[in-house]
């Protein structure tokens, strides 16, 4: 394997992401991976799909770790960027470790969708890890293949394992969930807790068989020596606040709990009002503010970072070439917020279009 990054490299990685995380680096961490590199090693025959789903649960993970191979050796890491490798099987594909139904889009359409084999009743239903589920099993399998690939030196992120409540919402499809929560509560709050805990069997799983990992990521590549993840609600999107308090908000911070660095993904517009709940958790480190699509973009939600960095929490933001937010980005936001301090930029582009301007922002920076 030939790429672009070094044990020297990793030993900076680690410094800056720990004063970071601590809040002792004077500037943001800015990540960016460009595409542009020649490969040594050949394209693989079979095609490649962003969702690994698409190949099914008995295919080879041979063939998903050679198309990682050689999208890593073609890529140049910039700044605080490093090489990392996210296993995408789905949003919430622990709901397939428990049992639900996976539907894979095509090559055209590229998702994944987890559906209950049989709707029950909150009642009776039990949430619980399938030990020899054969989407578990294979997404064992292929996290050794690449640790005996890789080894030690790209970062192996956690797959989308998906929150509580929505793991639950994928066995009670969220129009019955939502009426559970009148008219069994004690049922879903019983559900959220097992899926929690089904969820941790997991995290402990992958887990054990990483321990060559230089840290930890997940499907937001935000570096950490100590275990990270980016928590989630999508579910929460469709109540109140004081459905949010008695449902969620426990589990969320439990999960804060247990993890030393976490993020929180607030997806749109419908998750502003839990907002200051969700800041109020001491051991939440930051939040990641997603608008939606038709929203106005990032740049235009002032009020929202401000309010993350008076809390003080840390921010993420996307931005680059691949993005539709540009490289100019982070300036506008930094401007709002009076600094660049406490942020991340995630960044993807090209050497060719975006290499100059790249430089430039680090420089800029300090990076």
């Amino acid at each position: 394997m030939n790429i672009d990054f070094s044990e020297k490299r990793w030993k900076t990685i680690k410094q800056n992401y720990s004063r970071w995380w601590a809040g002792d680096l004077k500037r943001p961490l800015i990540s960016v991976s460009l595409s542009g590199r020649t490969p040594t090693r050949s394209k693989p025959a079979e095609p490649y799909h962003h969702f690994n789903s698409y190949y099914g649960a008995d295919f080879t993970v041979a063939h998903i770790v050679d198309w990682y191979e050689y999208q890593l050796e073609g890529t140049y890491f910039l700044g605080d960027g490093f090489p990392n490798v996210w296993p995408n099987y789905g949003p919430g594909v622990c709901a397939a470790y428990l049992g639900a139904q996976v539907e894979s889009g095509s090559m055209e359409a590229p998702t994944t969708w987890f559906h209950p084999r049989e709707i029950k009743e909150a009642k009776d239903l039990h949430l619980k890890v399938i030990p020899d589920n054969p989407w578990y099993l294979i997404m064992q399998n292929l996290y050794r293949e690449m640790q005996a690939r890789f080894g030690g030196m790209v970062q192996l992120s956690m797959t989308d394992l998906g929150g509580a409540m929505d793991i639950v919402s994928t066995f009670r499809p969220s129009e019955r969930l939502v009426f559970d929560l009148y008219d069994c509560p004690e049922e879903v709050d019983r559900l959220s807790w097992e899926a929690h805990d089904a969820w941790w069997e997991v995290f402990h799983t992958f887990g054990k068989i990483l321990d060559k990992n230089p840290g930890y990521t997940a499907w937001t590549p935000i570096f950490s020596e100590q275990p990270y993840y980016m928590l989630q609600c999508d579910f929460a999107y469709m109540i109140g606040p004081e459905m949010f308090e008695q449902f969620i908000l426990p589990e969320i911070t439990a999960m804060c709990k247990k993890i030393p660095n976490t993020f929180y993904h607030l997806d749109g517009a419908g998750q502003l009002p839990h907002l200051d709940m969700l800041l109020a958790i001491p051991e939440l480190k930051g939040i990641q503010w997603v608008p939606g699509d038709g929203a106005p973009d990032i740049t235009q939600w002032p009020e929202v970072h401000r309010k993350i960095r008076k809390a003080g929490k840390l921010v993420q933001i996307w931005a680059g070439g691949h993005s539709r937010y540009g490289w100019e980005t982070l300036d506008v936001i930094a401007d709002q917020l009076g600094s660049a301090e406490g942020l991340i930029m995630i960044g993807f582009g090209s050497i060719e279009k975006d290499e100059k301007t790249v430089l430039k922002l680090l420089d800029k920076y300090g990076c």
